[in-house]
């Protein structure tokens, strides 16, 4: 009998011990400064919405890392290297939200970032001389780059979650301007067409800005039109909860608190 017990609980205690040393699951932000402004502590009153929604998730048991930079496109952010070295720690059952094409805009060779991708998600390519890499590059579509997110992270049998980009602070005839006939558009084809989780974050929020109307929204805006300050961005994090919560089979929704 006492053998028994000493046994049951030497059972129970390696449990335990299991359970928690058994790593956590890793939700993997990446985007740009409307994800993560500067150092994510809010210098200049900015801030992007990653840095602020760890708080609706239970971090005891996935850890929320924000990897997001400023001035990143979807290209720029693989040449830099940060996705190889996420991919460095990836692993089954963790999760990688991303969000680009605010900065996929700019121009492809430029000596002040060279950063653009070629418009739309097709397989069409651009032989450049990169002036701040100092190198040749071959350069592709936006569609490319967020293909490659896709893929890669589930080739590492984490689970990808596109957003399309938050909106800017744009009103036209009193409406917020959507990003539904470029980023937001192709972000959302890609997600249909690689099978990945989307959010369309770009209508979710610009839905809220009809709602409050373009003097409320201003007060989210203090330095441009496209950099919120922590209201604005308690906003975008709340939006990409709900549209978190809004998709179906996607398991990085019971880790919300």
């Amino acid at each position: 009998m006492k053998r028994s017990l000493i046994y049951l609980i030497i059972c129970s205690l390696a449990l335990t011990a299991f359970k928690f040393l058994k790593e956590k699951p890793v939700l993997y932000i990446i985007g740009d400064s409307t994800v993560k402004n500067g150092s994510g502590k809010g210098a200049d009153q900015l801030w992007g919405w990653g840095s602020l929604i760890d708080v609706y998730f239970d971090t005891a048991r996935i850890d929320v890392q924000n990897h997001a930079i400023g001035g990143r496109s979807s290209r720029t952010f693989i040449t830099d290297g940060r996705w190889d070295a996420i991919l460095k720690t990836l692993k089954k059952g963790d999760f990688v939200i991303m969000q680009f094409g605010h900065n996929d805009a700019s121009p492809l060779d430029d000596t002040a970032r060279a950063r653009g991708t070629i418009r739309g998600i097709g397989k069409e390519s651009k032989d450049i001389y990169n002036p701040i890499r100092k190198m040749n590059e071959t350069v592709y579509s936006y569609g490319h780059y967020m293909r490659k997110y896709v893929n890669e992270a589930r080739a590492k049998g984490a689970i990808p979650i596109i957003c399309s980009p938050v909106p800017r602070n744009n009103f036209k005839e009193g409406k917020a301007r959507r990003g539904d006939q470029d980023y937001g558009l192709w972000a959302k084809q890609i997600a249909a067409e690689t099978g990945a989780f989307f959010i369309d974050l770009n209508n979710l929020i610009a839905d809220e800005y009809d709602k409050m109307g373009e003097k409320a929204v201003d007060k989210f805006f203090p330095k441009d039109h496209t950099h919120p300050n922590r209201e604005g961005s308690q906003l975008n994090a709340a939006k990409v909860v709900e549209g978190l919560k809004g998709l179906d089979k996607c398991s990085l929704k019971q880790y919300l608190k």
